[in-house]
């Protein structure tokens, strides 16, 4: 293999071998495999496989092999399934996200009712769930993934996502009864039986995770409230929040792999609002010219709209928490995990 091409296998994201190993399958294989995913695992993966040009025969051979090898590493059929099974999802969707999924697998839990809404625009989810109690709201909105349960919020007026994300915040566990009553409500749209084991659910981190999605003024007035009714909690919801400014906490590293992610446009736009600490974190990480042109780009741009300078800064922060969910990056500051 000539050194371009050993370098172009190496720069291969695992969203990318992924997608070249699927392209490999041929259709009807790869929509079995497909089924199995999860929504944004599929779109991450199209998208992937639309962009595809020009693919070696030696990149996939090197997929293929580091295919064969994982598996032959890890497969053990009938011999420690549950450590198989965890380690898996584990490496595939991160911690946190593998964590719930795990639990339903293992504990034998049912929640196709609730898994078809992740398939669902947000406006539709929040229609779906808008004149329950607002326990099944919280049990829904704790289910879905932090950015999808944000947009949903969102379509709630202030009273209600405050009840909401107070009741995400002290949910730990859902009793049996309560998600048979939850998929018993959606089998009338989609598909659902009963749980027959408690299941990990909700919590502090998760209205954290939650919180980070919501516009900037949603946010700002449903933590005021919070802090209204219990400012402990506020405090800690807010300890566990990532947000833009905290960019200056990730390691080197990890900035310079955020930025290859991020255009110009939206970064000249985001970082009209930070403060300097993330600035000069942005300008050490790019090379010499790279950060020039970015201070001229920065000093000529005229006055923003708020709104505007929000929209790009969420926009890094999503690409920031895939990244991190991949195991790309770590997030420092007050979202990120202590390292040792």
């Amino acid at each position: 293999m000539s050194d371009n091409r050993a370098a172009a296998n190496a720069k291969l994201s695992r969203v990318d071998k992924a997608a070249i190993l699927l392209l490999s399958l041929g259709e009807t294989d790869a929509a079995q495999v497909l089924r199995h995913m999860g929504p944004k695992e599929v779109q991450r993966v199209g998208v992937a496989m639309a962009q595809m040009r020009n693919v070696h025969r030696e990149q996939v051979e090197q997929v293929m092999s580091e295919f064969v090898e994982i598996v032959g590493d890890q497969t053990s059929l009938g011999v420690g399934s549950d450590s198989y099974i965890r380690k898996m999802l584990t490496s595939a969707l991160g911690e946190d996200k593998a964590n719930g999924l795990i639990d339903r697998i293992l504990l034998g839990g049912n929640t196709s009712g609730l898994d078809s809404l992740k398939w669902m625009e947000p406006r539709a989810v929040a229609d779906v769930i808008r004149y329950e109690h607002p326990q099944i709201q919280a049990i829904v909105v704790a289910y879905l993934d932090p950015d999808q349960a944000g947009e949903v919020l969102g379509h709630f007026d202030q009273k209600a996502r405050l009840d909401i994300i107070l009741r995400v915040s002290s949910l730990n566990t859902v009793q049996p009864a309560a998600l048979k009553e939850l998929n018993q409500i959606l089998e009338k749209q989609f598909s659902g039986n009963s749980n027959s084991a408690r299941t990990s659910l909700g919590g502090i981190k998760r209205a954290a995770d939650i919180m980070n999605f919501l516009d900037s003024s949603m946010e700002a007035q449903l933590m005021d409230s919070i802090r209204d009714i219990d400012e402990t909690l506020s405090g800690q919801i807010e300890d566990l929040m990532f947000v833009f400014n905290n960019l200056a906490d990730v390691d080197d590293r990890g900035i310079q792999a955020l930025l290859r992610e991020v255009s110009s446009d939206v970064l000249v736009l985001a970082l009209k609002g930070s403060d300097d600490n993330v600035q000069e974190k942005i300008f050490k990480n790019m090379s010499k010219r790279a950060a020039e042109l970015l201070r001229d780009d920065l000093e000529a741009k005229g006055p923003v709209r708020v709104s505007d300078v929000e929209t790009a800064q969420k926009e890094i922060l999503t690409i920031a928490r895939r990244m991190a969910e991949a195991g790309e990056i770590v997030l420092g500051g007050k979202g990120g995990e202590e390292m040792i």
